[in-house]
């Protein structure tokens, strides 16, 4: 299956035929549907003492399988879809690095009761990552770096898009929407309405929108993917997985020692970084740097992103949050269950006096970025994060500086 990564960048999606071979569907419903009855009967030992029978699965709009938690070997088949040339090798193609990975893999499925229209969204949070601008312009500028997928194994029309907004701001009459009235149809919005088997492949930066979590029949494979060695450092800093799902039989779990090992190299590259800037070596900061994130014109994004990273790592080090229970670490780190054993590694690399310093030389960087959110975000209203576009007026010569 080929495709042009330049129509990803100019539209922000692509829908792709048959991106689940027709001889393969069957099977692949039937294994997708034994590994959601086992996260059913997790969620039933899960549920709090005020929730339904069924727990998450009867209280969500979306019940959401991450099925690297219940997959094995008689239901691998669903681990090696993933590593299909339909889909990573798609993902291969679009991205802008020679190496690619599987960052998600989750079975999106129908409510037992209707929840109606969601949200308009994209998919990031600029307190977080970066400004929404500066991750448009390191798209538009060294390529794509992360690919989402929706393929639904039954037909759905519940996912809408906005075409080409990945490149842009919100226009002031959509931002006036997320704002007011984010639940029906933008201008301009598209339903993508796909058959059994087909996907669409698309940037998360692009505003979409769940239409209708009714009670029709859903199950939707949600995948991401992360590129490596690329011009740019992907965005998508994490795996929404754990490294036992390497354990599979044969290839696909050799394919997953082989997206860990990518990942463990990054996090070398990334404590490279962090060294050079606890002792003050601004040439092999720089060149670390530079390894990392090859293309000039966007470094400042991936500043930007060791920011963030900075100031987790600092957390976890904190004698106070160190010794909390899992949840409690998990929030403090604002990250996903599934993403943070990573973090916390990474953490460990370091002593809590180290990751200090190194936070404490982010200080300028942070106080900036803070200050740009609090004018642009309103926190009690989701959509406004979406106002917070621009990168600030810091470059990263501003950040040597500051060490002395």
């Amino acid at each position: 299956m080929k495709v042009n990564p330049e129509q990803l960048i100019e539209n922000g999606y692509i829908i792709l035929k048959d991106v689940v071979p027709p001889s393969e569907l069957q099977r692949l419903r039937d294994t997708f549907e034994t590994l959601l009855d086992r996260q059913k009967e997790v969620w039933r030992a899960e549920r709090k003492p005020d929730d339904p029978p069924g727990g998450v699965y009867e209280s969500s709009s979306q019940p959401r399988v991450f099925f690297n938690e219940v997959v094995d070997d008689g239901t691998a088949a669903a681990a090696g879809f993933c590593l299909h040339e339909n889909t990573l090798g798609v993902s291969r193609q679009l991205m802008n690095g020679p190496e690619a990975g599987v960052a998600l893999m989750a079975l999106m499925c129908s409510p037992v009761e209707d929840h109606g229209p969601q949200h308009w969204h994209r998919d990031m949070n600029p307190e977080l990552l970066a400004p929404l601008g500066g991750l448009q312009t390191e798209l538009l500028e060294g390529g794509i770096s992360h690919t989402q997928w929706n393929i639904p194994l039954y037909d759905d029309s519940v996912f809408w898009i906005v075409p080409g907004s990945h490149r842009r701001p919100n226009t002031p009459e959509e931002q006036g929407r997320l704002v007011t009235d984010d639940r029906t149809p933008l201008p301009g919005s598209i339903p993508v309405e796909l058959n059994a088997g087909d996907g669409v492949v698309y940037s998360n930066l692009l505003l979409h929108w769940g239409s209708n979590y009714s009670t029709k029949l859903r199950r939707t494979i949600h995948l991401g993917y992360r590129s490596f060695e690329g011009p740019t450092l992907s965005y998508v800093g994490h795996n929404y997985w754990r490294d036992d799902v390497t354990r599979l039989p044969g290839d696909v779990g050799r394919g997953f020692q082989k997206f860990v090992c990518l990942d463990n190299h990054r996090w070398d590259q990334i404590e490279v970084i962090f060294r050079a800037i606890l002792d003050r070596d601004a040439d092999r900061f720089q060149d670390a740097l530079a390894t990392l994130h090859p293309a000039g014109s966007s470094r400042m994004v991936s500043m930007v992103l060791m920011c963030r990273l900075a100031d987790k790592v600092q957390k976890l080090n904190r004698p106070d949050i160190r010794d909390l229970p899992f949840e409690a670490r998990v929030e403090a780190a604002r990250e996903h269950r599934l993403s943070f054993q990573p973090y916390e590694a990474f953490a460990e690399r370091f002593t809590y006096t180290e990751t200090d310093t190194i936070w404490s030389h982010f200080d300028r960087l942070a106080t900036v970025l803070a200050a740009d959110a609090d004018r642009f975000m309103d926190r009690d209203v989701s959509g406004s994060r979406f106002a917070y576009t621009d990168m600030p007026d810091f470059e990263v010569e501003d950040f040597i500086q500051d060490w002395n």
